[in-house]
């Protein structure tokens, strides 16, 4: 019976650490599209006499702005989550397996809205720039 339930923690933990490494990759990934935008939207491919241009753009940088000040956070919560799940093997309370079982699904959910909000935001930045590009060079 004790090996059922140690397999089982085992299988737990590996989980959580494949949902960090997947984390970590999808903000690498999404750093690399947010480096993309910002330069899209400093760019001057974007036709000069749209209505309230310059507005729309720096709305859409401030934004991007709260995105990387957004990913610090998360990163940083990712990491020190990492760090912890190394105590989870040595964890031998279901309270203290419970604390981390609570955190990582508070972490999986903060994520997955932070990654569903950024995707909405990127939608908006391209649609809209995407209507208002130079048609051709003059």
């Amino acid at each position: 019976m004790g090996t059922q339930i140690n397999s089982a923690s085992e299988k737990e933990l590996k989980d959580f650490h494949l949902d960090t490494l997947d984390w970590k990759s999808s903000i690498q990934f999404i750093e690399t599209e947010i480096q993309f935008i910002k330069q899209l939207l400093n760019s001057y491919v974007f036709e000069p006499n749209t209505p309230n241009l310059f507005e729309r753009l720096q709305e859409f940088k401030s934004q991007i702005e709260d995105v990387e000040t957004k990913i610090q956070t998360i990163h940083l919560e990712i990491r020190k989550h990492e760090s912890e799940l190394g105590g989870m093997l040595e964890c031998d309370t279901v309270s203290c397996d419970t604390a981390y079982y609570k955190e990582h699904n508070r972490l999986k959910n903060q994520f997955n809205d932070f990654y569903k909000k950024f995707r909405e935001l990127k939608s908006k930045i391209f649609t809209y720039a995407g209507g208002v590009l130079k048609s051709s060079k003059k």
